[in-house]
């Protein structure tokens, strides 16, 4: 294999790796926070493809700006959601919490999916990419759909960790996260915060939704393989940790790409590609239970 073919490979990896990315960052955000699993994260990015979709050909927005408006929009459901449905969970009125955010969320995955079938229907839809063309460099050549939505994919990662980092209310994210009794007690609004993540980890879930679907189309179930990839990702990072979703993404996609090219047969090799990040993390595992970035767990 030539320098060339390796760095393409790489290249693609990294642009997987920016969709794995944005997925699993809601994903470690909500659980972070909230101490749930959101089961109806595949829907959002779904929903953020076809918010795209929507804002492209009906309302005649330029591509870049159907990608704001599903994170927009997407950033409305998720605080919908979260006051509606999962509010109660952290409010007392819900006697066994944990079976409780499973089977809501489990409801509203199946809820919003039907409802997409019903809306749009089963037939692929692609509104038009950011970027058109190719873009090379020197022999490396790239498409421009896949490397524009990846490059912004990049941005909203690095905008969402400046965020964390600096902000009040991304050190109040990290509080909670750490310690919600402890940030109670110091004055932070847990309902606030709360609702902030699952809006913000639900528009990350759209904004992937909206930069993939003019690479590989929109249709109702493109939200299950991705969420599924998330949740990989998350678990190899560490559950909850922000470094260890980007880290783990990092990983899942350039393994995913490296270990396909290994099988001289391509329909064979892309037949196994999803069964590759189970092999990773089964391995990691073994070695950490926590994940990479994971804590683990003190017992009295």
């Amino acid at each position: 294999m030539t320098l060339v073919a390796i760095a393409e490979q790489a290249a693609n990896g990294l642009i997987i790796s920016t969709f794995y990315a944005l997925i699993a960052l809601g994903i470690a955000l909500i659980f972070g926070v909230l101490k749930i699993v959101n089961f109806a994260h595949g829907e959002f990015y779904m929903l953020g493809g076809y918010s795209c979709y929507l804002a492209v050909t009906l309302l005649g927005l330029p591509p870049i700006f159907g990608v704001v408006f599903a994170v927009v929009i997407l950033m409305a459901v998720g605080v919908l959601v979260e006051q509606t449905l999962i509010k109660p969970i952290h409010t007392g009125k819900v006697d066994r919490p944990d079976e409780y955010a499973i089977m809501i969320t489990f409801a509203l995955a199946i809820m919003l999916l039907n409802l997409a079938n019903s809306v749009f229907g089963p037939w692929p839809q692609s509104p038009a990419p950011v970027s058109r063309g190719i873009v090379e460099f020197g022999e490396l050549i790239i498409p421009g759909d896949r490397l524009s939505a990846a490059g912004i994919g990049i941005l909203l990662i690095v905008g969402l960790l400046l965020i964390l980092r600096y902000t009040w209310a991304g050190k109040a994210v990290r509080a909670v996260s750490q310690d919600r009794a402890a940030a109670e007690t110091f004055g932070i609004n847990i309902s606030r915060v709360s609702m902030l993540s699952f809006g913000a980890g639900a528009a990350l879930a759209g904004a992937a939704g909206a930069l993939i679907g003019p690479v590989f189309n929109v249709v109702p179930a493109m939200g299950a393989v991705p969420a599924i990839k998330a949740y990989i990702v998350v678990v190899l990072g560490g559950l909850g940790s922000i470094p260890g979703a980007i880290v783990g993404a990092l990983i899942l996609g350039q393994v995913e790409v490296f270990a396909t090219i290994l099988i001289p047969d391509t329909n064979r090799a892309l037949a196994y590609k999803d069964a590759y990040g189970l092999v990773v993390l089964i391995l990691v595992l073994l070695v950490r239970p926590q994940g990479l970035f994971g804590k683990p767990e003190r017992r009295a």
